[in-house]
């Protein structure tokens, strides 16, 4: 079902419907794009740590705009043995709600652009017609803008101590509401009396006329649209309130980037460090499952080849997989997976829910007796949950939600500095006396070299003691290099801080005092971003490159309470949906 802002609000209510029944979700999101700086390559480097990806995409992602957002809530049918789907293809753009609203500024990167308008992508959709949101400050501060409208007006009536001066355009309307009124009160069995709507200068020309002619007072209440003006504001993000406070399971392919849209664009901005980005997530969205992280371990690691949402949906049709029987609600459009509809966001989050039962059901067939249907609550999957893909990082498979990421030795891997005109080939003639190589760029002058054997790492670094034009150290080199750098960076501001305080300027005067220095914090702006349309070197990932930005580097309800209440409603949430104990058959595997 297609949903932009003309008809948003009359079918709100079937989204919250689908959402309270559904068993899970799958969503995936369209964005204007990737990087607004590296490469996709050095975006996402192979040995990059989740600290380091996090802080990449913060930097370099989030000014883009998540524009589309699809959900396929799947209800199971034990009836009939067949999944209900509901699917919803929402556009969504930060239309400013006044004058006062935020006027959001957002990038657009122009292969992302080139390659959606190629897909049939309608972005007139979008600008002319997309739904607006709000994120949970943006809207407190909207609040705070009604209340203290709505308390203005409602205070406007002072007395008048003399006849109100009426603009000759204005003396019918006036003379009117004075008539009806004069009636209304003459009626003793009428308790109320509705005024027709009117401007804001003509309700204070009322509250004047009024006080002057009813000196012993007469209670005249200002009723504005106002509530229902900032749910329209709020508009999109009510959907994702309502999916985050169902607590339920939410499925997406390659989705980090996905999540982190969704939580920078209608929650806030996203914070400073990983850690915090972790629970702020898992308080939002207390289980979530990545079905390209599913797809690339073990059972399915052997018997799937190529983890791209179509061809992996393609895959799961065959032996030894068994389809899932699936139907569209009434009142929902079908899609027909043999039109192949990718990228748009509706389509591909009802085939990743596809994958996901595929996948699901297949561990099921391997217990004895089988399972028909895994259940989106069952232990089977709880391995997967909370753990999102990281793509092309070649010995941390995923970014772990609840708790520390793997850490691998690297003890094979070399940094090498070189000059800017090198290119692969110079690398792979560097290193040509080590046997196989991989390289994973950094930048323009720096890359990472793993060697098969981590014995040679020590000889490859004697190499370069002499060189001019290069530089190699080892890994646990550049990593304390690093930190190092990080910590001496720290000191400099806090003594710069320091400085800046013992040099605060003496104004003088007949109470003289020192000057405060204060900083206040800005709040960023929110959007959200897409997937690479870059193939990157390695010939190991140039199909999921390919088919990502193609893919989009994979990405009822009152809004969620702010600050820590929310928090800890979630995490209460939380404990009581996801079980004690995850089944040990399937195990997402602490190296990879």
């Amino acid at each position: 079902m297609e949903i932009i802002r003309s008809n948003f609000k009359i079918n709100l209510h079937k989204v919250y419907q689908a959402i309270e029944e559904a068993d899970f979700f799958a969503i995936d999101g369209e964005f204007s794009g990737i990087s607004d700086g590296p490469s996709v390559t050095a975006l996402t480097s192979g040995f990059d740590t989740p600290e380091e990806r996090y802080q990449k995409l913060k930097k370099h992602s989030m000014d883009f705009l998540l524009f589309q957002f699809g959900l396929c809530a799947f209800k199971y049918d034990h009836t009939d043995s067949k999944h209900i789907t509901k699917s919803f293809n929402f556009y969504v753009f930060p239309k400013p709600f006044s004058r006062s609203s935020p006027d959001v500024k957002f990038v657009c990167q122009s292969s992302s652009i080139d390659f959606l308008a190629s897909q049939g992508f309608d972005f007139n959709k979008v600008f002319c017609s997309g739904i607006p949101y709000l994120n949970q400050e943006e809207e407190r501060q909207l609040r705070e803008q009604f209340d203290e409208k709505r308390s203005q007006a409602n205070g406007a009536g002072t007395m008048a101590k003399c006849p109100v001066t009426v603009p000759e355009d204005q003396k019918k309307f006036i003379d009117q509401v004075v008539e009806k009124i004069e009636d209304f009160l003459q009626n003793e069995e009428k308790k109320i009396l509705d005024l027709e709507p009117c401007t804001g200068f003509q309700r204070k020309l009322i509250y004047q006329t009024l006080s002057w002619k009813f000196p012993k007072g007469i209670h005249v209440e200002t009723l504005e649209t106002e509530k229902e003006e900032l749910n329209d504001a709020v508009g999109f993000s009510r959907v994702i309130h309502a999916i985050a406070n169902s607590g339920k399971l939410v499925v997406g392919h390659n989705m980090l980037l996905d999540v982190m849209h969704t939580i920078h664009q209608f929650y806030c901005p996203l914070p400073a460090d990983l850690n915090q980005f972790k629970e702020m997530t898992t308080c939002v969205f207390p289980r979530l499952l990545d079905t390209k992280l599913m797809a690339s371990t073990q059972p399915f690691k052997d018997i799937i080849n190529n983890t791209s949402l179509a061809e992996l949906e393609k895959r799961l049709k065959e032996t030894p997989f068994d389809p899932p029987k699936v139907e569209s609600a009434e009142g929902f459009p079908s899609y027909n997976t043999a039109s192949e509809q990718l990228h748009e966001a509706g389509y591909d989050a009802y085939i990743t829910g596809l994958c996901f039962i595929s996948m699901a059901n297949y561990l099921g067939s391997l217990l004895g007796p089988s399972k028909v249907c895994v259940s989106a609550r069952s232990k089977l999957i709880e391995p997967f949950f909370n753990k999102l893909f990281l793509m092309r990082v070649m010995d941390i498979p995923y970014l772990n939600l609840e708790g520390p990421d793997l850490q691998p030795k690297r003890d094979h891997v070399l940094h090498v500095t070189f000059p800017k005109e090198w290119k692969t080939s110079d690398l792979y003639q560097l290193f040509s006396a080590f046997g196989n190589i991989q390289i994973s760029w950094i930048d323009d002058t720096s890359a990472f070299v793993s060697l098969s054997q981590p014995e040679q790492v020590q000889i490859a670094v004697n190499t370069s003691k002499y060189a001019e034009s290069y530089r190699i150290q080892t890994y646990a080199e550049y990593v304390g290099k690093k930190r190092e750098d990080k910590q001496v960076k720290r000191k400099w501001t806090e003594d710069s801080w320091k400085e800046v305080d013992r040099k605060q300027p003496i104004v003088p005067g007949p109470c003289s005092h020192t000057n405060s220095f204060t900083a206040t914090g800005v709040i960023g702006k929110r959007n959200l971003s897409p997937d690479p349309q870059e193939a990157g070197s390695e010939d190991r990932e140039l199909e999921e490159i390919t088919d990502s930005e193609l893919e989009q580097m994979d990405s009822c309800a009152d809004p969620l309470p702010e600050g820590r209440k929310k928090a800890k409603k979630l995490k209460r949430l939380k404990k009581g949906t996801v079980a004690d104990s995850p089944a040990m058959l399937f195990e997402v595997p602490d190296t990879w």
